[in-house]
């Protein structure tokens, strides 16, 4: 795995051995940032299920001010420690240790800010992307113009409208399906 395009773009990225994470492929990391519209203007992005981090360092990359990872598994979280020290600016990456819902809940706390930019690819096991969405829009934590990309398996179908939410863009490449939700 690597970067693929902007500043930090060709530098390795660490993954995890085993299953207990499922890194998104370099092909489909491109076709993600592909239907985002490849480049940012500045912003925050929030990855919900950090994994390796690699969509969040990816986002940076591409234009992103900052990011903000939360991860539960500790050796994931070493690993997104190791590729924000790659990126040699880990001040514009905000790594929460824990769970996902308390985490950001206590980091959010006296800030004045929203997400540009969310990304939930939670373990195919465990899908909670429609709470997920609807608990981020009820907490303030996505502003209006927000993107929400979800990463989901083939068995997976999400509706075509989550809280104020609705599916923008769909698209299929090989197990995994890439769903893009916009505020309606």
């Amino acid at each position: 795995m690597r970067v693929i395009a902007g500043k930090y773009g060709s530098r390795p990225l660490k993954t995890i051995a085993g299953n207990q994470t499922r890194p998104t492929t370099d092909k489909v990391k491109e076709a993600m940032f592909n239907m985002l519209g490849h480049y940012f203007q500045g912003g925050i992005c929030l990855d919900f299920y950090g994994g390796s981090g690699a969509l969040a360092i990816e986002a940076v990359s591409r234009g992103m001010d900052q990011a903000v990872i939360v991860e539960k598994a500790y050796p994931a979280q070493e690993i997104i420690r190791r590729n924000i020290e790659m990126t040699k600016e880990p001040e514009r990456f905000n790594l929460l240790r824990g769970h996902n819902r308390k985490q950001l809940s206590q980091y959010m706390v006296g800030k004045d800010q929203s997400f540009d930019l969310v990304f939930l690819d939670p373990p195919y096991a465990k899908e909670m992307i429609v709470d997920d969405i609807i608990w981020l829009d009820q907490a303030n934590y996505l502003n209006e113009t927000c993107q929400i990309l979800c990463e989901t398996g083939i068995e997976v179908s999400l509706p075509q409208e989550i809280g104020n939410f609705k599916q923008e863009k769909l698209k299929k490449y090989g197990q995994t399906l890439v769903w893009i939700f916009e505020r309606e």
